[in-house]
């Protein structure tokens, strides 16, 4: 039988920080980042993931669905192992230290108390700092009970009797969302961004490994298969191109403040995150410090 969770784990640097809640006291910055989907995390946070990693952070990445679902040709077990040792190779890429995929089925999420106790277990054991996810409004259902999940544990994490067996926080970590381009019910707010130019090629590869999805599934729902080169070089490169994404006018004004107007309007490539009003309430001056430039 197919295990519960799977993990890869590599070995991590020590970041020494100075985080506001502890003054005079250093600390390795933990980060651990959701997805509905084995290739989610990627595209929201895979350029800033690397820079936390490269700094030193311990950056973890959690699939809450195995992805058995997402694929016009083939599903069910074989193409949950196939997207399993597809993000295996992405952490790896990434140097991140781990991606953990849990058992539950694509396209059939919902935010039931088993699923939040995973959820849950995940933050605590990773000690967290940084919990990032979607938020709960967008298109997949899978997406939007993954941010509910989230949202759910943001509290619980540090409730001892709620998953007794592993122990509560004792600080709340932040919580953040990925951009994404949803309006309703209310627009994404970039309350900290991170220019990932120089890590683009990196995201890039990361991606790339996820072939199932990149160079098949999605662009067979988005009618473009065809489109897809079959030289290796040359899809990297489609990828990228296809990849990048437009810059909304928030974002990019929130780019010009971190980064000034030179190196702001220039700036190509970028990730940005929303501060969630559960868990530890941040602000800007703390995120900034936080998040890498």
């Amino acid at each position: 039988m197919w295990k519960q969770t799977l993990v890869l784990v590599a070995p991590v640097a020590l970041l020494c920080l100075a985080m506001s809640q502890a003054p005079a006291q250093q600390t390795q910055l933990r980060v651990i980042a959701f997805g509905a989907h084995p290739d989610d995390c990627d595209g929201k946070f895979a350029g800033t993931a690397a820079k936390f990693a490269k700094a030193g952070a311990a950056v973890k990445f959690v699939s809450v669905t195995n992805g058995d679902a997402g694929h016009q040709e083939m599903g069910g077990g074989a193409l949950a192992r196939r997207r399993y040792d597809e993000v295996q190779e992405s952490a790896r890429r990434l140097g991140i230290a781990e991606y953990e995929v849990l058992n539950n089925h694509d396209g059939e999420l919902l935010p039931t108390l088993e699923v939040r106790r995973q959820v849950i277990r995940a933050i605590r054991q990773w000690k967290a700092d940084l919990v990032l996810s979607p938020r709960p409004n967008d298109y997949h259902p899978d997406h939007r009970y993954t941010g509910v999940l989230v949202q759910d544990a943001a509290y619980m994490v540090v409730v001892p009797n709620i998953v007794s067996e592993v122990p509560a926080l004792r600080k709340n970590p932040i919580f953040l969302y990925y951009d994404d381009n949803f309006q309703q019910p209310n627009p994404f707010r970039p309350d900290v961004v991170v220019n990932i130019d120089d890590v683009w090629a990196t995201k890039i590869d990361a991606l790339d490994a996820q072939v199932s999805q990149m160079y098949e599934w999605l662009p067979w729902v988005a009618g473009n298969l065809e489109q897809v080169p079959k030289d290796a070089a040359a899809r990297k490169a489609w990828l990228s191109r296809t990849r990048g994404g437009r810059i909304s006018p928030a974002v990019r004004a929130a780019l010009v403040a971190r980064y000034g107007p030179d190196q702001g309007e220039k700036i190509q490539h970028v990730e940005a995150f929303q501060l969630c009003e559960y868990g530890t309430r941040a602000g800007v001056d703390q995120l900034q410090k936080l998040f890498p430039k």
